[in-house]
């Protein structure tokens, strides 16, 4: 069905665009002429041809980048180039095919310009060079049922999920410590403090050295 739409749409863009291109660049041009007639010039007598040309643009780009099938670029390109070929073969006969005298909203239609000066030629060659760019008619790649979501950059491990399992469970509850936490203390300063017991027999750690000399309190020395 998509294709149908595409058909149908190659054949109603192509002659619409031929007849924008040709209001287009008729008013350009008999504008541009009069500017230098009169010796001055308004822009804003631009805006009506810059109007059909901005349309016929619009037109063009919706059929040669949408991606939905290659059959309206094909179409439309193919019709656009054929008056342009047919002049290799018989221009004449071309030309006489092609009418003339008509108006659009008083504004005189000639479609012959855009094929003599190439423009059509021009245009339909672009919209086949779109059709031949067959990774642009693939279809968008859809995700894996139960596909991992990782942010771009992460290479660290995460865990899958399936579709079916939303919201999924969380981590595991990390038990609590069967001790209390250790603290580092300081002593209170101002706290006076016991001292520590001492051996029997054993000289405080405190205490004054003996003097050179002097005998031992515990010596059995008795010279």
């Amino acid at each position: 069905m998509r294709h149908l739409w595409s058909f149908l749409a190659g054949l109603v863009v192509a002659p619409i665009t031929w007849a924008l291109i040709t209001l287009g660049q008729d008013g350009s041009n008999r504008t541009v002429d009069r500017w230098v007639e009169i010796g001055t010039y308004n822009t804003a007598n631009l805006i009506e041809p810059a109007v059909y040309l901005g349309v016929a643009g619009i037109l063009l780009g919706l059929v040669g980048t949408l991606r939905t099938s290659p059959v309206g670029p094909l179409v439309a390109g193919l019709l656009l180039i054929t008056p342009y070929v047919g002049m290799f073969i018989a221009p004449f006969t071309v030309l006489d095919r092609i009418p003339t005298g008509w108006k659009v909203l008083g504004d005189p239609l000639p479609l012959r310009q855009p094929v003599q000066n190439g423009t059509l030629f021009l245009v339909g060659l672009l919209l086949l060079v779109a059709v031949f760019s067959a990774q642009r008619w693939r279809r968008w790649p859809q995700p894996a049922a139960g596909a991992e979501l990782t942010p771009a950059g992460d290479t660290s491990p995460q865990p899958s999920y399936a579709t079916s399992d939303w919201p999924p469970a969380g981590p595991p509850a990390r038990s609590e410590p069967d001790t209390a936490p250790l603290t580092l203390g300081y002593p209170d300063l101002d706290t006076p403090t016991e001292p520590l017991p001492r051996r029997a027999g054993t000289e405080s750690p405190w205490s004054a050295p003996p003097r050179y000399g002097a005998k031992p309190e515990n010596s059995t020395d008795n010279r």
